[in-house]
């Protein structure tokens, strides 16, 4: 290796750190995979669930940038399928089906043949499309059958219906693999085992622990089998995932450089259309090479020198013409991706990179890698925190809390259209169940993490439902209503306590109010984040405050204190809201009425619109003012607006303060820009509506 590559390697490494690869962040990302995994199997016990869900790919290993815009993987295990490697692992009562090879069959492959939940004796006959018979009378699963629910269900839903290979997904930022497991070792897999006893990589407590994992079976037949759509593919993910995890930063890095140069160098020597160089093979390529070459060599100076050595084993695979799978025995992953001619193309120009002593490196455009290259100084320094880290982390905490507010909406949804009981029955039972779950020998801090949010949401609306029906009656508020408040009031820094907010405003306890509206404004600066679980980042910005705040601070405690959920009133809680949100509750559509399970509202327009009517009633004029004119702001300025999840709803709340304030033709111009917005399924056709009759009338 050229001399100044030992200077070069530490100015690379520098270099990745800032845009991401660095401990923090890599384990930041694991992090919050994890907890998604974690929220995710809580949500696989309810009844009815029998799955399990494993994140998988660049985003949860932390081997991704910014500037790679890395899918999702997402793998759904169906619990209920027993994958049989023999007879001897047949279960009764379950959906059995038996591996089985042809001498035709293609590597990593193999058919599923319908064995009997009764008996273990084969099924012989059915007029089921989803599984086909052969000659002999045998009885195998379609992969289409996965394909053709998942077809039907995005159709359903409008959403167009994308598959790559076993993936089934509406987007191309999402892959979504149905899967089964097969716990069995078999036997491609088995002499993998017995070739890495003496091999430098991977250690023998990795090798252990991939004992134990077995691997999946996922609905993709060879291209060119005859048999194409009744083979699955065997996938060993969850040791692939274990090697992940067992690397250090320099083979992460390395990792990273690699799928940076297929996303923006290799493919320009990829001129065939159905053909791709894939991040598979990147890590593939890694896998061998560290498998290989002496630990010693995988060190921070010599980052250059090991990801030229893994280019030269791309190389090695290229001549030959075969890339052989690093777990599983006997499979060429170029087969069906890289043609001939593409291959001795893409050696050529690896071979010139190598012998240009990867100046390449210099003209990377991805995450401006060849500009920081140049830019950085020579005496290499420790990576500040720098904006591209911080973007990250708040994207990584936003992410996470985003989802678990999901799936409390999910429930909450649920839970209202059930006909089993009373929604307060159904809240309880609920509680219960996940204390129960979270009190499981075998429930992680991830777990819990998960469920003590979702119990402290469901305590909030519980509280919520319990003091709407007795301020509906008349009935004083029972003495536990309090300890339910008070468990459920750090969330997050506004939804709770506005409710209790909102609650005491109801009932006419405005100085009560007032002060818990005083402590959330407090709590409410600009380093908060707002937050929905309905709707997705988008195009809305992360507050630079937030995401610097994160990098330092990411435990559950600590994020809960800087982000602001949106404000859901259910129809159960109407009498704990403002009557003007009912609204919100019975929409029109055209000539059709809509009516909805609740209302919704953004926290911060929320607290002004609360302090409006709070210090209206207790005759503050000045400071009723100050909310007004607070809220009023947020509708005129196009950067607030934009921010919003709910702003036809804030044009609403504006428009009734117009109203109070007995200026009618503003209010009408808050409703109409509330239906310009959003012109169907809007409150507002009943408030404009209802306003243009009364001016009609004033005429």
């Amino acid at each position: 290796m050229p001399a100044f590559f030992h200077h070069l390697s530490e100015v690379l490494y520098q270099v990745l750190e800032c845009v991401g690869v660095n401990p923090w962040v890599v384990e930041r990302r694991r992090h919050t995979f994890r907890h998604r995994e974690a929220a995710e199997d809580v949500d696989d016990h309810q009844p009815g669930c029998d799955t399990t869900t494993f994140h998988f790919g660049s985003q949860s290993e932390g081997t991704t940038t910014p500037g790679l815009q890395s899918d999702l993987d997402q793998l759904l295990l169906y619990n209920h399928v027993n994958i049989m490697y023999s007879w001897a692992d047949w279960q009764q009562g379950k959906f059995n089906l038996l591996m089985v090879r042809e001498e035709d069959t293609p590597p990593q492959h193999y058919l599923l043949q319908w064995i009997r939940s009764d008996i273990p004796q084969p099924v012989t006959h059915t007029d089921d499309p989803d599984f086909v018979t052969d000659s002999q009378g045998r009885v195998f699963y379609s992969n289409m059958a996965i394909v053709n629910v998942m077809a039907a269900a995005l159709e359903d839903a409008h959403l167009p219906h994308l598959r790559h290979g076993p993936s089934n997904s509406w987007s191309e930022d999402w892959d979504f693999v149905h899967a089964f497991h097969c716990k069995t070792l078999l036997p491609e897999i088995r002499s993998w085992f017995t070739k890495m006893q003496q091999c430098f990589w991977p250690s023998q407590e990795t090798l252990q622990a991939a004992r134990k994992c077995g691997c999946f079976v996922v609905p993709a037949g060879c291209h060119s089998s005859s048999n194409e759509q009744i083979e699955w593919r065997i996938t060993p993910n969850l040791i692939e995932r274990l090697l992940m995890l067992s690397l250090n930063m320099v083979p992460i890095k390395c990792l990273v450089v690699l799928k940076i140069m297929k996303k923006e160098v290799f493919v320009k020597y990829i001129i065939c259309k159905n053909c791709k160089f894939t991040t598979f093979h990147c890590k593939t390529a890694l896998f061998f090479t560290l498998n290989r070459t002496h630990p010693t060599v995988w060190t921070k100076n010599r980052l250059l020198e090991c990801i030229v050595r893994c280019l030269q084993t791309i190389l090695e695979f290229l001549h030959q013409g075969e890339c052989p799978h690093f777990i599983v025995e006997g499979v060429d992953l170029f087969y069906g991706k890289l043609c001939r001619q593409c291959q001795l193309r893409l050696e050529r120009a690896i071979q010139g990179m190598i012998e240009d002593d990867m100046q390449v490196l210099f003209h990377v455009q991805c995450d401006d890698l060849g500009q920081r290259l140049m830019a950085l100084p020579h005496d290499v320094r420790p990576y500040p925190s720098n904006d591209v880290n911080a973007g990250i982390c708040g994207k990584l905490s936003w992410d996470m809390f985003d989802h678990y507010l999901n799936m409390v909406v999910v429930v909450c949804h649920r839970l209202c259209n059930s006909e089993e009981a009373d929604l307060y029955t159904s809240l309880n039972n609920e509680i219960n169940k996940l204390e129960s779950l979270e009190m499981n020998a075998s429930t992680t801090h991830y777990h819990k993490n998960y469920i003590n949010f979702v119990v402290k949401s469901l305590m909030s609306v519980k509280a919520s439902v319990t003091s709407s029906s007795c301020i509906e009656s008349g009935q004083p508020l029972p003495q536990d209503i309090w300890q339910l408040y008070g468990e459920s009031l750090d969330t997050d820094v506004a939804l709770s306590k506005l409710k209790l907010a909102s609650m005491h405003y109801c009932k006419g306890e405005l100085r009560r109010a007032a002060s818990v509206l005083h402590e959330v404004e407090f709590d409410l600066d600009d380093s908060v984040q707002p937050m929905c679980g309905w709707f997705l980042l988008g195009n809305k910005k992360l507050s630079k405050a937030f995401c610097e705040y994160t990098v330092q601070n990411y435990s559950h405690e600590q994020l809960t204190k800087k982000l602001a959920f949106c404000v859901r009133f259910l129809r159960e809680e109407k009498f704990c809201a403002p009557w003007f949100l009912w609204c919100e509750m019975y929409r029109a559509e055209g000539d059709d009425v809509d009516w909805m399970d609740w209302a919704e509202v953004d926290a911060r327009p929320f607290l002004l619109y609360l302090q409006y009517l709070t210090y209206r009633g207790l005759g503050l004029r000045h400071i009723q003012l100050d909310a007004f004119h607070r809220l009023d702001d947020i509708v005129t300025s196009q950067d607030k607006l934009d921010q919003l999840h709910h702003p036809e709803t804030v044009f609403n709340l504006i428009g009734h303060c117009w109203e109070l304030e007995g200026n009618l033709h503003m209010a009408l111009d808050a409703y109409n820009a509330s239906l310009r917005g959003k012109p169907r399924n809007n409150a507002a056709n009943w408030h404009k509506q209802r306003l243009e009759l009364l001016m009609n009338n004033y005429n």
